[in-house]
C-alpha cells in the first residue's frame, strides 16, 4: 500500500470542556488540492491551524512523508500559509515582503533575487516589485501573500479563507489565479472556505465539516450526486427536502410515500429504516414543471417566479405546505404560461433524487 503524502490521524482538539474537532482522519496525496468546507465553527480552521503548528492537538497525529510533525516547531515545518488578512509588512515593498522568508532562512542574495523574481512572475506581479502594499488593490495584495508563501518552495500550502475579504468579481478572478498557480507548481494545497461554489471551482477533493467532524470526503461531483448525509446534501448545491414515509426498503432503495399518498418506487436511500420516516432530496434544477399530471409527479401551486439570467426560479408549494423550488432554463416554453396561484405538477426522474432515513 502506498504511503500517503500527508496524513491526518484521529485529531481531537479540546478547548476546556468544548471539543472543537472529533476524530478527524484524512489522507492527502502529493500535489492534491484539498478543501475543508463547512459553516463557521465546524472545525475546519482548527484542523488547519494544527497542521500549521499554531495549535497543539489534544489527541492524534499529523504525518508528512511518514514522519510526525507534532514535535516540529511551526517555523521549521516548511509549510506555507496564506491568511484571510494579507498580513503584509506595510513598511516593506512587494519584493521585500516576498523576500522576507528567504532572508529569515539566510539565503544568499543572488538566490533571493532569483526566487523573488520567479515568485512575482508566477503571480503576474513582476512589474510591481517596488510598489508599497498600501498602493495596491486587495487582489494584488493577496497575490503578494501567495508569492511570499510559495517563494521558499514549501511542499504544502495552507490557505485559510484567503478570498473572503474580496468582492465577488475579484474573488472569482483570484480563484482562477490560484487554480493556475496550483497547476503550474504542483504544490499540495489545503484550503479552508465556507463558500461551496469556491470549493467546487478549485478543488480536487472536498472534505465537508460539521460540528467538528468530517461528514464526507469526495470530489465535488460525487458529493453533489451522492451525498452521504442530509447535511452534505444541504450544504453542497441548492436543495429541496420533503418529508416521506418508508413503505418498504430493499437494500439501497426504498418505496416511499410523499405529499400525502403519492408513492415513489426504487428511490436510492442512505441509512436504515427506523421509525419509517425519511427525507426526500430534490434538486431544483433536476425538476421540471408540466400542466398535466403524470408518472413521478407532485402537485404544487405556483407562488412566485424570479428571473436569474439564464434560469428562472419558480417557487412552488405542495398541498401539505412544503416549499419546493424549481429552476428552469430561461426560454423553457412552460414559463410563459405559468401564473401565480396556478396548480401544476413537478416531475423528476428516479435517478435524480435521494432519500435519507
Amino acid at each position: 500500500m502506498t504511503q500517503p503524502f500527508l496524513s491526518i490521524r484521529n485529531l481531537r482538539k479540546d478547548f476546556g470542556s468544548f471539543t472543537a474537532i472529533h476524530d478527524v482522519t484524512l489522507d492527502i496525496a502529493q500535489g492534491e488540492f484539498m478543501t475543508f468546507l463547512g459553516p463557521s465553527g465546524s472545525g475546519k480552521s482548527t484542523t488547519l491551524y494544527i497542521l500549521a503548528g499554531f495549535q497543539e492537538p489534544t489527541e492524534g497525529d499529523i504525518l508528512l512523508d511518514g514522519k510526525s510533525l507534532l514535535s516540529t516547531p511551526p517555523h521549521q515545518r516548511n509549510i506555507g500559509m496564506v491568511f484571510q488578512r494579507y498580513t503584509l509588512f506595510p513598511h516593506l515593498s512587494v519584493a521585500e515582503n516576498v523576500a522576507f522568508p528567504l532572508r529569515v532562512r539566510r539565503c544568499a542574495k543572488s538566490e533571493i533575487d532569483d526566487r523573488v523574481q520567479a515568485a512575482l512572475k508566477l503571480v503576474h506581479l513582476e512589474d510591481l516589485a517596488q510598489r508599497m502594499p498600501s498602493l495596491m488593490s486587495g487582489g494584488q495584495q493577496q497575490r503578494v501573500a501567495i508569492a511570499r508563501a510559495l517563494v521558499y518552495n514549501p511542499p504544502v500550502l495552507l490557505m485559510d479563507e484567503p478570498l473572503s475579504a474580496l468582492d465577488k468579481k475579484l474573488r472569482e478572478e483570484i480563484q482562477l489565479e490560484i487554480r493556475r498557480i496550483h497547476q503550474e507548481t504542483g504544490v499540495t494545497i489545503l484550503y479552508v472556505t465556507h463558500d461551496q461554489e469556491e470549493a467546487l471551482r478549485l478543488s480536487d477533493r472536498i472534505s465537508v465539516f460539521s460540528q467538528g467532524r468530517i461528514e464526507q470526503t469526495g470530489t465535488g461531483q460525487s458529493l453533489y450526486a451522492q451525498p452521504a448525509t442530509r447535511f452534505v446534501a444541504g450544504f453542497i448545491g441548492d436543495s429541496n427536502f420533503l418529508e416521506a414515509r418508508v413503505l418498504a426498503q430493499h437494500g439501497q432503495t426504498a418505496r416511499l410515500s410523499v405529499c400525502g399518498d403519492i408513492v415513489l418506487d426504487d428511490i436510492p436511500v442512505q441509512g436504515k429504516a427506523g421509525a419509517g420516516q425519511a427525507t426526500l432530496l430534490l434538486r431544483p434544477e433536476r425538476l421540471s414543471l408540466q400542466q398535466t399530471p403524470g408518472e413521478r409527479c407532485l402537485p404544487v401551486t405556483v407562488r412566485d417566479m424570479t428571473f436569474l439570467g439564464n434560469t428562472v426560479e419558480v417557487s412552488t408549494q405542495t398541498d401539505q405546505g412544503e416549499d419546493l423550488s424549481v429552476r428552469l432554463p430561461f426560454g423553457a416554453p412552460i414559463i410563459t404560461h405559468l401564473t401565480q396561484g396556478e396548480r401544476v405538477w413537478a416531475s423528476f426522474e428516479t435517478h435524480a433524487v435521494h432519500a435519507f432515513l
